[in-house]
């Protein structure tokens, strides 16, 4: 077990208001939860459970038809509520209700492939639940999340250090277990960006990462035999009642969330005169998230939910305004110019940039060379060449561009800064996975 000090100078801190105070709401008496196959990389899920069915924490839902020692557990003791199902009976959730008459009995073992908490442990390249049998060169942890509005790490991690202690043991014991604390900008806090500081991916090689709450819950579980996959979950955004942050259970329902923090209380209507715009909730990173319904469920990996102002209104003028209020990476307004002025620990809080919502500001434009990608990415990779060898599916030259190093998360703020307004981080995971499938065809 190594912990390592890494500096990285390239990336961008995204000047988001709405930063979680240090309380914490403990709602882990939420009664509905979901597990959410659509949110594990590479998982094609088979049901091994019905509507009505009693289940303990850490029993396994849905299995991998690829591999039946990965699964997804129940995150609590209960009752199958439902089984969501989408276009083509796609399975998007199965819905636990919470029943505290319901009891797991466990005992303490080693962690393997079978552990209820093997599906933290995610698999580098593609993102996908690690392999049992492959050998990774390491298991990388990051121990500072750099993503706009994340929670700190070492206050989420408070009171839980004797068993993050032995969540490292157990992790040391099947690879080197590296620990890392960068500073920086984002993507200083990625694992990606670390992976390529300390161990480069080469084609047939991959590394382990996982979170470091998720180390704490595998550490609880190999200590005691009871799965308790809780998490501090950060709640900020412009958009936001009072930012703070939340104990939560993994896929716990946010509508009683939704209901304390929403601004709008006609939301998810469309706004009129009378009302203030609409709300975006976003589980995961602002940059790199997904948008969630009022009363959906916490991503299965996530640790942070954004409120964001919808950008559904048109501006006066647009581009031709000063732009005093808008962040501007480009400096296309004066906010560029002003940035510069402000200090290093400037509150943004209640800055001048609490305009920020979704709006793209225009729509998609030829993808054009600025230059820009380079100045935030700090991969020793060609960005702007491998966004387009993945547009035009050349496998050979994204091998040679270092493809399998990356994650589309890494090219979160390629996007955020793009001009031509185009989804590169879909670009990413679509190549990903071609190359995925031929590995595993």
């Amino acid at each position: 077990m190594e912990t390592h000090h890494i500096n990285i100078k390239k990336g961008l801190d995204v000047p988001l208001p709405g930063i979680p105070e240090r309380h914490i709401t403990d709602l882990r008496s939420i009664d509905l939860y979901a597990v959410k196959p659509a949110d594990v990389v590479g998982f094609t899920p088979r049901l091994a459970v019905a509507e009505g069915d009693t289940v303990c924490a850490g029993q396994p839902l849905v299995t991998d038809k690829r591999d039946p020692r990965l699964y997804l557990p129940s995150p609590v003791d209960g009752v199958v509520h439902a089984i969501v199902r989408g276009e083509k009976r796609k399975l998007l959730e199965v819905v636990v209700k919470r029943n505290t008459s319901t009891t797991s009995t466990t005992s303490p073992t080693s962690l393997t492939a079978e552990s209820p908490v093997w599906w933290l442990l995610r698999q580098r390249p593609f993102g996908t639940i690690a392999d049992p049998d492959a050998r990774p060169k390491a298991i990388v942890v990051s121990l500072r999340d750099t993503n706009p509005l994340a929670p700190d790490i070492d206050y989420a991690l408070r009171g839980r250090e004797h068993d993050f202690e032995a969540g490292c043991q157990a992790l040391d014991a099947l690879a080197p277990l590296h620990l890392v604390r960068p500073a920086g900008p984002h993507p200083a806090g990625n694992v990606g960006t670390q992976i390529a500081a300390l161990c480069p991916i080469n084609k047939g090689e991959c590394v382990w990462t996982v979170g470091a709450q998720d180390v704490a819950t595998i550490g609880h579980w190999v200590l005691t035999g009871h799965y308790r996959p809780e998490r501090l979950v950060a709640l900020g955004g412009p958009a936001a009642k009072a930012p703070h942050y939340y104990r939560l259970t993994a896929g716990a329902c946010l509508s009683r969330i939704s209901e304390a923090q929403l601004i709008d209380p006609n939301y998810p209507q469309l706004p009129t005169t009378n009302h203030p715009p609409s709300t975006r909730i976003i589980s995961g990173s602002p940059l790199s998230g997904t948008t969630v319904a009022p009363d959906g469920f916490l991503g299965m990996y996530d640790h942070q939910l954004c409120l964001i102002p919808e950008g559904d209104h048109y501006e006066f003028m647009g581009w031709l305004m000063p732009g005093l209020n808008k962040f501007s990476f480009s400096r296309t307004f004066l906010s560029g110019m002003l940035h510069d002025f402000l200090p290093k620990n400037f509150n943004f809080q209640f800055s001048i940039f609490n305009s920020i919502n979704t709006n793209l500001h225009g729509s998609v434009r030829p993808f054009l060379f600025t230059g820009s990608f380079e100045r935030v990415f700090p991969f020793d990779i060609y960005p702007l060449q491998l966004i387009k060898a993945c547009i035009v599916g050349d496998i050979e030259l994204q091998e040679q561009l270092g493809i399998y190093e990356i994650e589309p998360e890494d090219f979160a703020l390629c996007e955020f800064i793009d001009p031509s307004k185009t989804e590169i981080q879909s670009i990413i995971r679509n190549a990903l996975e071609v190359l995925r499938k031929e590995a595993t065809a």
